[in-house]
């Protein structure tokens, strides 16, 4: 967090992070491939609702107001995740070279993990909140304060906190698409790697993620320049499992429907993403139900954390940008999350049949009825062969001939769709939405009917979603 200016507009068989989402409601209009949510399944808090789907929503805690029974009431029933707000940064946890505090951090871990709830750690390399003494730091002298403050903290943290943003805010704002100028950038272009690479050997099982704002955007240069970033660490090997997006949405930044898409892409690069400190100018009820749903239709989206309780504990009091009033009471905001939740959360719905595109009315077909893996599948007229018997099973596989599934030959857009012998890879399970829509697992894409073709032989491949009529399936 921090404050922020708007930028202008601008391996086949490796199994991806998060277990099988849940299944949401019913698949067109012909028929269900899974159970429509029942109001029982409903779940009335908000943490409660995102855990069906696998999912956590969190809330940012300031030690200070744990005192007011109002604020630990609402956070203690309706978050499943906590994040300190600034207990854990820099300033708090060293405010002396090599004397460590973690009186503030202390208080907020435990009382989050007794009410039940995990931890996310901010943050431990920033540019901003440095105690004076780091602020006077630099080149190698900095790098190795950077790292011994790293070491530290993970130390004291170590096998406690679910994730930390281990870099945070290092892209400058604006079109430039350039590292921003701090003194932890003039030590070396490869500071955040070293970050990372300390992180990982310090605590080897917490998720280690990158946190940035102003890059939702898919077009921005600075959304680019981190994605640019994330592709090299993740090829070369440098040890980040996760980007967050801050998603402070305002007039000056506004929500943009591409989110969706820039959520997608760097999960198709192979790490998690979450949406870190939300919050909303206006709390607009529909914007709030987009964010989420953004989220809800990427498997790999942890989760989902607004920067604070209620409106008068927001940094951005002023834009009444939370889900809760000030006074507690819950906003129409509140009610479109929840309603979002839950209804991306129904179980899946084990059965077989055929499988239809909206747009073609033809079926998911294996040509010439091949038993071969790597055959790519096709649209061709239904015809009730086993060749286009798909079976929905509760591990999120779409199995054909019994032994056979419907499998993600890559990640990226145009990754063709095919049949494999079945081995329990993320890219052999599929999310079922209620738009229609059957998402990958590992890759987050859309299953695909070639160039919006709905002719027999048209190509089945992966692609990012699109709500087209060619990415629209219902069961016969």
């Amino acid at each position: 967090m921090g404050s922020h200016a708007t930028p202008p507009p601008t391996v086949r068989r490796k199994i991806g992070g998060l277990c099988m989402a849940l299944v949401v409601g019913v698949l067109g209009s012909a028929a269900v491939l899974a159970a429509p949510l029942t109001a029982q399944a409903a779940e009335s808090t908000l943490g409660g609702a995102a855990a069906q789907s696998g999912r956590y929503f969190g809330t940012a805690i300031a030690s200070g107001r744990l005192g007011d029974s109002a604020y630990t009431t609402i956070a203690g029933r309706e978050f499943n995740s906590v994040t300190p707000e600034n207990e854990m940064k820099i300033d708090a946890t060293e405010p002396q070279r090599g004397q460590f505090n973690f009186a503030g951090g202390d208080r907020v871990y435990n009382w989050a993990v007794q009410n039940g709830k995990q931890v996310r750690g901010h943050t431990l390399a920033w540019h901003s909140q440095q105690p004076g003494w780091m602020q006077s730091l630099s080149g190698s002298t900095l790098r190795q304060a950077m790292t011994s403050h790293i070491n530290g903290v993970m130390a004291h943290y170590k096998g406690k906190i679910a994730q930390w943003d281990v870099v945070n805010e290092a892209f400058a704002d604006g079109s430039s698409g350039a590292r921003r100028d701090s003194n932890l950038q003039r030590t070396g272009n490869d500071w955040i790697e070293v970050a990372f690479r300390t992180a990982r050997a310090a605590d080897p099982a917490a998720k280690l993620c990158y946190n940035d704002y102003n890059v939702e955007n898919w077009t921005w240069a600075k959304t680019q320049a981190m994605y640019t970033m994330v592709r090299d660490f993740k090829q070369r090997g440098v040890p980040i499992d996760c980007v967050g997006f801050q998603s402070h949405f305002n007039n000056d930044s506004p929500y943009n429907s591409n989110f969706r898409t820039t959520l997608q892409s760097f999960a198709a690069l192979g790490v998690d993403v979450a949406v870190t400190e939300l919050d909303i100018q206006g709390a607009s009820a529909t914007t709030y139900a987009n964010v989420t749903n953004d989220c809800l239709a990427v498997p790999r989206c942890l989760g989902i954390t607004v920067w604070g309780v209620r409106d008068t504990d927001s940094w951005r009091s002023e834009q009444s940008p939370l889900l809760f009033n000030g006074d507690g009471s819950k906003k129409p905001a509140y009610t479109s999350v929840l309603n979002a939740l839950n209804g991306g959360s129904s179980t899946p719905s084990p059965g077989s049949g055929q499988i239809k595109g909206v747009g073609s009315g033809r079926c998911l077909d294996v040509p010439g009825s091949s038993t071969t893996d790597g055959t790519q599948l096709n649209l061709w007229d239904c015809n009730n062969r086993t060749n286009q018997q798909w079976t929905y099973t509760a591990a999120g596989e779409l199995k054909v001939y019994d032994n056979k599934c419907l499998d993600a030959g890559g990640t990226g857009n145009g990754a063709k769709v095919q049949i494999y012998s079945c081995w329990g890879g993320d890219n052999q399970k599929w999310r079922l939405n209620s738009d229609g829509s059957i998402v990958g697992v590992q890759s987050g894409l859309c299953l695909d009917a070639v160039g919006g073709g709905t002719a027999n032989g048209t190509l089945i491949q992966l692609y990012s979603c699109s709500n087209g009529s060619n990415q629209r399936w219902t069961r016969t």
